[in-house]
């Protein structure tokens, strides 16, 4: 393959990810919804940033703090059990 030929080649296109959580149907973030909550957490119990899942900065502000209050108030863990991993 030549160089003449890799120009040539159409560049890799990615689509934009839209926001869960902007738009007329969309959810509502709710410190109650673990379910929903549980989605945005990795498998260590951290909060997944938003390039990650493509939420609006507003949202993801929205977010952290649903997260963080349904921990609070024990809905869900802080840290993810260490003892299922080893």
């Amino acid at each position: 393959m030549s160089a003449a030929d890799a120009s040539a080649k159409k560049p890799f296109f990615r689509r934009r990810k839209t926001c869960p959580f902007s738009g007329p149907d969309a959810q509502t973030i709710d410190w109650k919804d673990v379910r929903m909550l549980g989605r945005f957490i990795s498998e260590r119990g951290k909060i997944v940033p938003s390039r990650i899942t493509a939420v609006s900065n507003k949202k993801q502000r929205e977010l952290a703090k649903a997260i963080k209050r349904a921990r609070y108030m024990a809905l869900m863990p802080y840290v993810a059990n260490d003892a299922d991993n080893r």
